[in-house]
């Protein structure tokens, strides 16, 4: 359709808004409307409220040259007939006077402002004074249509608040309202800081309220474990392809015994113990033998630190198709790096051999390798164990023994699993103690650079705590003297751990779970080889990136045990069991619960002595705040 014929009146006043202004012109100043009261320089203008104010000629937009007597006059409401001038000018494009004409049948400043409202409200109109396009039918369908799905968005807003409120006039909240919890979501998972929900019920935005208004919707259930997302912690196994092992000589050890103590769950065996007279060997999986430095597969582990270990299962730091290749006992033959330990009866190492090897592997569970100690090797590698052990603490090493439990859950339930302090696990612990020993001697003889493990000794005020606990069980006192230790770190270069009562000392039993061990066997290999070596700078470089994901890592794995300790208190409320007094404080004691595996805070009868034994009730689980009180029963 050909737009209508502008009228002499009409060109003139859109020529006048690029040219001059007069006193008594309707106006936009800041998209709202003015009246000009008064030229010069700068324009006196009057705006709603009746105020005035000074502005460039620039900063307005003439809508009507007037004259208007008042703003009031231009507001006044309208009466006209809007679709069908629309429909006479669709898909083309007039002026804001031609449109005045054609809807209101007059140009004046109260059509002025009523047009210009047309033209904002966007449905049939759009642009400028200047410049006024009117939509085509299927630009005004499109709007129409979206404008109501807004409205009825906006209407289930409304009342999804009034469901959240538990206003009585709604039903409960339900699944359809899952789209306007996603920010609720992604704040109890850490994504975002803010959320739109929490704010419009005047919550406090944080994770920990967003995961107690998801399960009070019962949107999550006790189920759900946010703290590895929360953490950036990935909870996806790895994808990666992993070659096969390359041909190359390997020692045939399949001739001796060998045996992978873990505990029943353990899906990736990756150590076993032989004996060949005074010659222990530790056998261990080979992952080196796939990944060099640099590899696709090496950065992937490096990027994850190493395997997360969690209640619901267990997120490998290699591709699980790594695990049937490499771990020991998976197949009638496994591939290992074996490490020969000559020993002296009183457990100094008198020398060390590191081979690629094949090795024939029987697994064993602590229990049934503790059942065997009166058989051979078992009670040989037992004695051998002790003998280490005592070496090391005659050195100043430190066994702290603290209850520990297990976690686990399985089709939604939890068990805890007290883990007992079985003789299997002292051969087990001491051999790859040993190892990582042996390890770091092979590596300074040969000026090989590996991740040292460092420990500094407590403070001199501590010392005497320290050195009377080390020959003590009680619980009291392993728990003070857990509090005077160090944390452990990496180093390029040897250091003394004064942990383990070693002058020197490097991980290296773990190649599958650890990524600073799959370094030091890609040394290792690389030595035995003849291949480059990583610099003493690279393998600082990535004990930086190992310890910029570890520390997430393990608090991911600390937070989730905990998480579903609370799951557990809550599926077998009211709680009752025993707890043991370990630290006084003037108002809330530290009390241990073995069976737990926590240690509350709470307030006990005065005069108790350490070591005292409670009986205690759950009273309060906080799961979103990982909260429990217990109050003494007994």
């Amino acid at each position: 359709m050909e737009p209508v014929a502008i009228s002499p009146v009409q060109e003139m006043a859109v020529t006048d808004s690029h040219t001059k202004l007069r006193e008594g012109s309707l106006v936009l100043y800041k998209l709202r409307p003015a009246r000009v009261a008064r030229l010069g320089e700068k324009l006196d203008i009057e705006i709603e409220g009746g105020e005035t104010q000074k502005v460039r000629p620039k900063d307005v937009t003439l809508l009507h040259p007037g004259p208007l007597a008042s703003l009031a006059e231009a507001l006044r409401p309208q009466q006209g007939e809007v679709e069908t001038a629309w429909e006479m000018l669709a898909g083309s494009t007039t002026t804001l006077p031609e449109l005045a004409e054609l809807t209101f049948g007059a140009y004046t400043p109260a059509t002025a402002w009523a047009t210009w409202q047309l033209i904002v409200e966007g449905l049939y109109f759009r642009g400028t004074p200047e410049a006024v396009i009117a939509c085509t039918a299927e630009e005004v369908a499109r709007t129409r249509a979206a404008r109501a799905a807004e409205a009825a968005e906006k209407q289930a807003w409304v009342a999804f608040l009034a469901r959240v409120r538990g206003q009585p006039d709604q039903n409960a909240p339900g699944a359809e309202d899952g789209r306007f919890l996603r920010d609720v979501e992604a704040l109890a998972l850490g994504r975002t800081s803010r959320s739109r929900v929490l704010r419009e019920l005047d919550r406090e935005e944080t994770p920990e309220t967003a995961h107690a208004l998801l399960l009070e919707l019962g949107h999550w259930t006790p189920a759900v474990n946010p703290y590895p997302a929360r953490l950036g912690v990935s909870t996806a196994q790895p994808d990666l392809p992993v070659p096969d092992l390359p041909d190359e000589p390997r020692r045939d050890l399949t001739i001796l015994p060998a045996f992978a103590i873990d505990d029943a769950a353990t899906e990736t065996p990756d150590d076993a113990l032989s004996l060949e007279d005074r010659r222990l060997w530790v056998h261990v999986a080979d992952p080196a033998a796939l990944i060099t430095p640099d590899s696709p597969l090496d950065l992937e582990a490096r990027g994850r630190g190493a395997s997360l270990y969690l209640p619901e299962g267990t997120v490998h730091m290699l591709p699980p198709a790594a695990t049937p290749r490499l771990g020991l006992g998976l197949q009638t033959v496994s591939p290992a790096l074996s490490f020969g330990l000559d020993l002296e009866p009183d457990g100094h190492i008198a020398d060390i051999e590191i081979v690629p090897s094949w090795v024939r592997v029987t697994r064993l569970t602590y229990e049934e390798a503790t059942a065997r100690l009166t058989e051979e090797p078992f009670a040989s590698l037992y004695a051998l164990a002790l003998a280490y052990r005592d070496r090391r603490n005659r050195a100043g090493a430190v066994e702290i023994k603290l209850p520990e439990v297990d976690v686990t859950v399985r089709d939604g339930q939890v068990c805890l699993k007290p883990i007992p302090q079985l003789a299997a696990r002292v051969i087990v612990e001491n051999a790859m103690i040993l190892t990582g020993e042996a390890v770091a001697r092979f590596a300074i003889e040969r000026g090989l650079p590996l991740p040292f493990s460092t420990q500094e000794p407590p403070d001199e005020q501590e010392a005497g705590a320290r050195r009377q606990g080390s020959e003590s069980h009680s619980l009291a006192e392993m728990f003070a003297l857990r509090k005077t230790m160090k944390r452990s770190q990496y180093r390029a270069t040897p250091a003394p751990h004064s942990g383990l009562g070693l002058s020197a000392y490097t991980q290296a039993t773990s190649p599958m779970r650890r990524y600073l061990d799959l370094v030091a066997h890609q040394q290792l290999r690389a030595h035995l080889s003849g291949g480059r070596l990583l610099t003493a700078e690279e393998i600082l470089e990535r004990v930086g990136a190992t310890e910029a994901v570890i520390g997430s890592l393990r608090q991911a794995e600390h937070l989730s045990n905990q998480h579903w300790t609370l799951v557990y208190l809550l599926q077998h409320a009211p709680w009752q069991g025993d707890g043991v007094l370990v630290e006084r404080r003037d108002r809330n004691s530290v009390v241990l619960i073995p069976e737990l595996g926590l240690e509350p805070h709470l307030p006990v009868p005065d005069g108790l002595p350490l070591d005292s034994v409670l009986r205690l009730k759950a009273t309060h689980v906080d799961l979103p705040r990982l909260d429990v009180r217990f109050r003494v029963i007994a």
